[in-house]
């Protein structure tokens, strides 16, 4: 009797037990015998030694995954033809399942795994290997029988095993297409309904078992039935893929982006700080939404109205789920807003964080905003070395508020950039007035932006030819956050702020954790030192020392040294002992108003200050 062999391959004994468990029965009763391997290489061992109608490949094994392994065997001319069925708990990993197929894999499944769907794909190669072996072996025989009928009778083997095979490429080729519609709408490319439950019911696993969180956003476009009766259906469809386009382009590349039907959509966000990032989602979605659609000759405007539920908080399932951020999607729709959360704490913040980002638009036409300067001393001479404009907002309920004090309030790219931009204008005014009464300090800005943008080298650039500053007069204060992140477009921007002769600060150094590569590679001309070190000196922890290897730091890589949050004059006398350049703090001045500051600096007696 012969008897095909079925190949497992899992370094997780559970999951191999688990296989071996669903596939038992059918070896039992010798419709094939089970082999199973622990690892890469002993799956490679066991190819060498048996032939098999089929392999079960897990793809994430450690070591050798299962895609080295997959290429591995079908390199072999012994096993080159051997069907291989990966298995994987990455769900919607596009680019890992086409991995697999350019490895040579006969199908691509997902765990948990439906057991009749696993047994019935076995069923098919086993069945096929089966009868591959039967042809092998009556080939043989008619060998033996008969040496005239055997060419005769191995064209007709030939013919039948090349018509199975056939079959079997046309069977896989029909499984792919029938996986595609089913995961995926036909009109936008997004995964469907099924899909996304599927999606969610696994991300509910995942959370129940590690204690996780995500959110899941639901969006409704607003209008969108006048489109379809204004413009046609056509129309409507292509307003849909572009949507669709846009929202994919909005998210993040780890988010998954469905259509549930009509005009809804879901975007699924994962991860930690699940309503952060759902909200800043959200919001990136709704600006991306509020731009006119160019559709053949139309020009369509529309909005949508976005609804988020949490888990685990909002519901503990996956339909719980999707009903609570539909319910959240009709709250934003009644109440004229573009976000709402299932959860009402989570509502009363971002409705704050609207009324600030609304103030704050009113403060920048109603002239509310100012510039602070605060002094940056030289240690050695005592002389002015350089002035630092820090934004202040007149708030007409809470007073003078320094930026630090609302900045976190504002995750609002675009308004932040209007902001920048305002106090590039304002800054280099100031330094033009006071450059025109003969006095000079170097004014440098601070960039309150969450991203260094391409366009601040040219927008400081135009600030300093319109108000006729020279190279030097102007420095950009940079936030450490801001240089952690990727290094490719911070160092061109900076590249050019420096070639128009703008001095650059990395500020608050220590606070946010930036490699020393940082300051190494980008053109910085100052090391500003956060205050945390100042405060430390003279603590049993080594405070002292540790400012002193800051300062040194700074000299090694060519860069002045400012110590920032002086306050005592022991501070000082300890500065100017480990050669520290300059100092900025309450010792010499706060931040202080144009005309506190032309009262308080001889040199700027004479300058018109406003």
């Amino acid at each position: 009797m012969l008897i095909p062999k079925v190949l497992l391959v899992n370094d997780d004994p559970a999951s191999l037990l688990a296989l071996e468990s669903l596939l038992t029965d059918a070896a039992v009763r010798r419709d094939y015998e089970l082999v199973s391997a622990g690892s890469g290489e002993e799956a490679l061992r066991q190819v060498l030694r048996h032939d098999f109608a089929v392999i079960l490949l897990d793809a994430g094994m450690p070591g050798m995954d299962g895609f080295e392994v997959a290429e591995a065997i079908h390199a072999h001319p012994r096993c080159a033809a051997v069907p291989i069925i990966f298995i994987t708990a990455r769900y919607g990993d596009d680019m890992n399942r086409l991995r697999a197929y350019r490895s040579g894999a006969a199908d691509y499944l997902f765990t948990p795994v439906v057991p009749q769907v696993l047994q019935a794909k076995v069923a098919v190669f086993v069945d096929l290997a089966r009868k591959s072996l039967l042809l092998e072996s009556k080939s043989a025989q008619l060998a033996q029988l008969n040496q005239d009928l055997r060419a005769q009778r191995l064209r007709d083997l030939e013919r039948i095993n090349a018509e199975l095979q056939l079959e079997v490429a046309e069977r896989k080729q029909a499984e792919q297409r029938a996986g595609e519609l089913a995961i995926r709408d036909p009109l936008t490319g997004l995964l469907n309904r099924r899909a996304l439950l599927e999606q969610l019911e696994h991300a509910v696993t995942l959370g129940e078992r590690q204690q996780g969180e995500f959110a899941l956003l639901f969006l409704d476009l607003d209008k969108f039935k006048d489109v379809n009766d204004g413009y046609g259906h056509d129309i409507g469809d292509e307003l849909l893929r572009q949507v669709a386009a846009r929202l994919t382009a909005a998210v993040r590349a780890s988010d998954l982006v469905a259509r549930l039907g009509g005009d809804e959509f879901v975007v699924l966000v994962e991860g930690r700080g699940a309503a952060a990032n759902a909200a800043r989602v959200a919001r990136k979605i709704a600006q991306a939404h509020a731009r006119p659609y160019q559709i053949e000759r139309q020009r369509v405007t529309t909005s949508s109205s976005i609804g988020i539920a949490l888990y685990p908080q909002d519901g503990a399932g996956a339909h719980l789920l999707l009903k609570h951020a539909d319910l959240a999607m009709y709250h934003a729709k009644q109440h004229r807003g573009s976000v709402s959360f299932f959860h009402e704490a989570f509502n009363l913040r971002e409705r704050e964080r609207a009324r600030w980002r609304q103030e704050l638009r009113l403060a920048l036409d109603a002239g509310q905003l100012e510039l602070y300067y605060q002094p940056a001393v030289d240690i050695a001479s005592g002389a002015v070395a350089a002035v630092e404009a820090q934004l202040h907002w007149r708030h007409p309920r809470l007073g003078l508020l320094a930026a630090p004090d609302w900045q976190d309030q504002v995750p609002d790219l675009a308004l932040l950039e209007r902001l920048d931009d305002w106090c590039i204008g304002a800054a280099c005014a100031q330094a033009a007035r006071w450059r025109a009464a003969g006095a000079a300090p170097r004014v440098a800005i601070n960039v309150l932006s969450a991203q260094l943008q391409p366009e601040l080298a040219r927008k400081v650039g135009a600030a300093m030819r319109r108000h006729g500053l020279p190279a030097g007069a102007i420095g950009v204060e940079l936030p450490e956050a801001l240089l952690c992140g990727p290094p490719g477009s911070a160092a061109a921007t900076l590249q050019q702020l420096h070639a128009a002769g703008v001095a650059l600060s990395l500020d608050h150094f220590g606070s946010a954790g930036a490699a020393l590569r940082l300051c190494n590679t980008l053109p910085l001309d100052q090391l500003k030192i956060d205050a945390g070190f100042v405060r430390a000196i003279g603590d049993a922890a080594g405070g002292s020392d540790m400012l002193g290897a800051v300062v040194l730091l700074a000299r090694a890589l060519g860069l002045a040294s400012v110590a920032l949050g002086v306050q005592t004059q022991a501070q000082l006398a300890t500065l100017a002992e480990l050669g520290c350049r300059a100092y900025q703090g309450e010792l010499f001045s706060g931040p202080l108003s144009a005309a506190e500051l032309r009262a308080k600096l001889p040199e700027l007696a004479r300058a018109e200050l406003g």
